[in-house]
């Protein structure tokens, strides 16, 4: 009962924020975004009788506290789904850097789930598995289906889970991933996330906007696609700026570079920001335009790497289990 699985964290494109439920962490509304590889999370998940208790193990660390909580809560709906009450060990890694705003938890979580529903044996499609992942977190049932993704909200799995969505945007997207280490909780954000008063104002428009992007994606729209994501972030900022915490994430970095794609798009370049909570930015161009566009962030003395879009969370072959 052990199995490997490997997920790809994602970028918010149309971002989910705020929970109506936060045991089942059902989003307020859908969300759609695209995953980023070869970053990605692999982790492995054995239940075994013989083990004296949990084990929960990421990037070679301990996990206890709130983050072993999120894992049990996935691992026990696995338990609970296949009928077993098995003692589970659990260990994950990173390739990419954790907690800056790059997505580990989506991918983290997705790799978890579905890790932890083959090793107990269950037979599930991944829109399925997406609705156990999104137990750990929201955007980690859009990792598990991968690509172009749309996480649906609702009042239960069947309604709230991730579908793929077709788009010839797959292979014409390069995203220039600007590292910008600031420690950020995502988790705290979504709690407050109604007390804005900007809130009401982003429901409004956020039916509205899952819609462009969704014709977007099946017109293969590059630019309306990216202006829309772009968007996108400057009002999911707006509203996390005005809760009760006042929580500002950006910093100077980041600003720089908004401004300098700003300058790229005004010099012809088909290039546009897009940030979730971090100051870490995303910026996505066409494979063309790549190196002029990395050369331009890397010059702002800011860490780059170079990704495209990833597909979905999938098993590994035994040999690259990680115990």
């Amino acid at each position: 009962m052990k199995a490997t699985a490997k997920a790809h964290p994602i970028q918010g494109l149309v971002k989910y924020h705020g929970m109506r439920d936060e045991e089942l962490r059902l989003p307020y509304h859908d969300s759609i975004s695209l995953c980023t590889a070869p970053s990605h999370s692999k982790t492995t998940v054995e239940f075994d009788d013989d083990l004296a208790e949990d084990s929960y193990r990421v990037d070679g660390e301990e996990i206890a506290g709130r983050g072993a909580e999120r894992i049990k809560h996935v691992v026990d709906h696995v338990r609970s789904l296949a009928d077993i009450d098995t003692r589970v060990r659990f260990e994950s890694e990173n390739n990419f850097p954790s907690n800056v705003g790059f997505g580990s938890s989506s991918s983290g979580f997705a790799a978890a789930a579905l890790a932890a529903c083959e090793a107990a044996g269950l037979d599930m499609t991944l829109p399925e598995i997406s609705a156990v992942a999104r137990r750990g977190s929201s955007s980690a049932a859009r990792a598990v289906t991968g690509g172009f993704s749309h996480l649906r909200t609702g009042l239960n799995d069947e309604d709230c889970r991730s579908e793929r969505i077709d788009s010839g945007l797959e292979d014409e997207v390069a995203i220039i991933a600007a590292l910008v280490p600031a420690y950020k909780e995502t988790e705290e954000a979504h709690k407050e996330a109604a007390d804005s008063h900007m809130f009401d104002a982003r429901m409004a428009h956020i039916h509205g906007q899952i819609a462009e992007m969704r014709d977007g994606l099946r017109e293969a729209d590059f630019d309306r696609v990216f202006k829309l994501a772009e968007h996108d972030s400057l009002s999911l900022t707006a509203t996390t700026m005005t809760g009760p915490a006042g929580w500002v994430y950006w910093k100077p970095d980041t600003l720089r570079v908004f401004e300098t794609v700003r300058e790229l798009r005004d010099d012809g370049v088909p290039v546009y920001f897009s940030t979730d909570t971090g100051a870490s930015v995303y910026v996505n161009t066409k494979p063309e335009y790549a190196d002029r566009v990395e050369e331009a962030i890397a010059a702002l003395d800011i860490e780059t790497h170079v990704w495209e879009i990833g597909g979905p969370a999938h098993i590994l072959d035994e040999s690259e289990a990680l115990f």
